[in-house]
């Protein structure tokens, strides 16, 4: 067992190195799927998966990290975490559930302390079937322009407008109008893409190699930025399906959230991750969250993600000004003390031994 600080990282390079070694150490079964760019400091980037249990278990959780680039110094600590837990190994392991950690699903945003993909998508906005029509965010046609000021720190006429369209219309209007997901705008925020990005197919590659033969799957996706801090809520990562719904409410309790009756933090969403799961393994029962942890206020954690998509359209910011940017950006979506790491250490604990419990339980029942 490691002490919990030591197992967070101050980069993706470190937290790659304490990943791999950790799952090294734990004799797990490791495949890396190269990203095609470098990193911030031109390390090798990646998405590294570790296996821990038989590979032909019919009884899979997954532990994911940094959809969302940035969050995943929270995602990696706590998988580094868990491949050093013999405590929470050998439950997996006597429950007969294969544990596979998915290390920095958008290593891009990771490495380059950035939200988004390389192709300034929202991972979690991703997952459509872009043959069909995509979906139209209104409301963010409406604030394109308010989102994303000509100049950096917003002047005060911008500042005036955002206050008063959250003063008229509602904090919970705004949040959804910036976060819900838009498909117009490819230099805007929470950009969902035209097209799968490089992690979206990276995924389903790899969970078509690692599902295919499970019959119960649970997911545990680990986020940051919402809610207050140091607090994991636990978001149901699924379809709009009440059966489902409850199931994950027997495992993880009933503070289980959705975005489809509005009791989450999160806004309403499309375009999720977990449906690629449907498309890998058809054949398995799914339950899923979204551990999300908070940070700071919401206001702060958009401004924040305004600021750095400023940045990323000013490449030729002042040093001291793109600096101070990604100190907040960071901040937003980690909190670097050693109280946070140990909430969220030990709720995410709590959920990995829930979810082996939903599973050994769930499929003891089957019949």
């Amino acid at each position: 067992m490691i002490s919990i600080p030591s197992a967070f990282a101050p980069s993706y390079a470190q937290a790659r190195v304490k990943f791999l070694e950790a799952a090294a150490t734990a004799s797990t079964t490791i495949r890396s799927f190269k990203h095609p760019l470098p990193g911030r400091d031109g390390e090798q980037l990646a998405m590294d998966v570790a296996l821990d249990g038989d590979p032909a278990s019919e009884r899979l959780l997954i532990v994911s990290s940094a959809c969302h680039g940035v969050e995943g110094y929270c995602g990696s600590g706590v998988q580094v975490f868990a491949l050093h837990d013999d405590e929470w190994r050998a439950k997996a392991r006597d429950a007969g559930v294969a544990v596979l950690y998915i290390h920095a699903l958008n290593p891009y945003g990771f490495s380059h302390i950035r939200r988004v993909t390389q192709e300034n998508v929202d991972l979690n906005r991703n997952f459509h079937d872009f043959a069909q029509p995509l979906p139209v965010n209104t409301a963010y046609r409406e604030i394109a322009e308010l989102v994303l000021p000509a100049t950096w720190p917003p002047d005060a006429a911008n500042q005036q407008q955002v206050r008063q369209f959250v003063a008229e219309r509602g904090l919970p209007v705004w949040q959804a109008a910036v976060s819900g997901g838009q498909h117009e705008y490819p230099d805007g925020l929470f950009y969902g893409g035209q097209a799968p990005t490089w992690s979206n197919q990276t995924l389903r590659q790899l969970l078509a190699a690692y599902a295919a033969r499970a019959q119960d799957v649970a997911w545990i996706d680990l986020h940051t930025g919402l809610g207050p801090s140091g607090v994991g809520e636990r978001i149901w990562a699924g379809g709009h399906d009440d059966a489902a719904i409850a199931r994950a409410r027997r495992w993880w309790g009933d503070q289980v959230t959705s975005i489809y009756d509005g009791s989450s933090t999160s806004a309403l969403l499309t375009g999720l991750m977990w449906g690629a799961i449907h498309d890998a393994a058809p054949q398995a029962e799914y339950t899923g969250i979204a551990l999300e942890y908070g940070t700071e206020p919401i206001m702060e954690v958009l401004d924040a993600l305004r600021g750095d998509q400023w940045l990323a359209q000013h490449p030729e910011a002042p040093p001291e000004l793109a600096a101070s940017i990604k100190s907040r950006l960071l901040k937003a979506f980690y909190t670097d003390t050693d109280a946070w790491k140990g909430q969220v250490v030990s709720q995410a604990r709590q959920a990995m031994f829930q979810a082996v419990d939903g599973l050994r339980a769930d499929s003891a029942s089957a019949p």
